[in-house]
């Protein structure tokens, strides 16, 4: 009996030591990718804007506060004097998109946002809050609003005889629960609430852009690159050769890139599998039971 037992104990000591070779190479691959002696910094913006730090795997999504970091990194770094914004995203949410247009508008490099396929609502104030705007004529962009919309299943329930028990404290503690119909004023209260986000999100893209007249996109119309420039919100059609050119031209230097991305480590790359199996792992005995309840149960607020 203790021989299986050894053996089981000494593959699982060489599958950890595998592992840890193999995490290694991957950690030092993806470092090498972020050296580079150039002067103008790349930050991606790809995915769905939020808050929270991106693991090595998973999703890909845009997280403000590694993209906040990078800003900050480039702009001390006095070999660096601009940073050109990959832009590639639909939005996200208000704060973390609000956090990197912050981030922004604090650094005292050039700045410059060049939107790929798409840079609609919270991605278009990111790119706003720019010095210069360039975007294909065939990109999708606009978009400034505000949206807190979700799927009620107050009526599906009633038809099959299943009552929703409430228990709150707090007479707002459950608003916008899919499991109950909303009231008027439960409506209303999350209506202002949108309202005030919109006029704030609004406001903030036409200073940045120093217009007056809001007409046009004030709607949350999306738009192509032509029309966006006809209306102010971008500068100028193009891609990465504008983009750079435009640099060139603004600092009377020849633009070298050099992308900016959050350095994973070993550790990074192991804590990364680790979690993922974890994750799966506990999504299939609880977390489809009482995490996807209470993602369900609150109203985001997505711009």
């Amino acid at each position: 009996m203790k021989k299986p037992v050894v053996w089981i104990v000494i593959f699982l000591g060489m599958l950890f030591i595998l592992s840890l070779l193999i995490a290694g190479i991957f950690s030092l691959s993806i470092s090498s990718d972020l050296e580079g002696d150039g002067n103008v910094a790349v930050i991606a913006v790809e995915g769905m804007i939020a808050s929270g730090e991106a693991g090595p795997f998973g999703t890909e999504y845009a997280s403000s506060d590694s993209i906040v970091k990078l800003i900050e990194k480039a702009d001390k770094d006095p070999q660096i004097k601009a940073i050109l914004f990959r832009v590639n995203s639909g939005g996200g949410t208000a704060v973390a998109s609000e956090e990197i247009v912050r981030a922004i508008k604090r650094t005292n490099k050039t700045t410059v946002a060049w939107i790929r396929d798409v840079g609609a609502s919270g991605a278009y104030w990111v790119s706003s809050a720019t010095d210069h705007i360039v975007a294909s004529p065939m990109t999708i962009t606009g978009s400034v609003g505000v949206i807190g919309s979700y799927i009620e299943f107050a009526g599906l329930l009633e038809k099959y005889n299943v009552t929703y028990r409430r228990l709150v404290a707090g007479k707002y503690k459950d608003i916008g629960s899919p499991l109950k119909e909303m009231t008027a004023e439960e409506e209303l209260l999350l209506q202002t609430h949108l309202d005030t986000i919109y006029a704030y999100f609004l406001d903030d893209v036409m200073k940045n852009r120093n217009l007056t007249i809001s007409e046009g996109f004030d709607q949350a119309q999306i738009m192509g690159g032509k029309d966006a420039l006809d209306l102010g919100l971008i500068d100028e059609l193009g891609g990465r050769y504008e983009a750079v050119a435009w640099i060139e031209k603004e600092l009377n230097m020849t633009v070298e890139l050099t992308p900016f991305e959050r350095r994973v480590s070993l550790f990074d790359v192991l804590s990364g599998v680790m979690n993922e199996k974890s994750f799966y792992v506990g999504q299939g005995i609880g977390s489809a039971m009482l995490d996807k309840t209470r993602i369900v149960g609150s109203v985001s607020v997505l711009t």
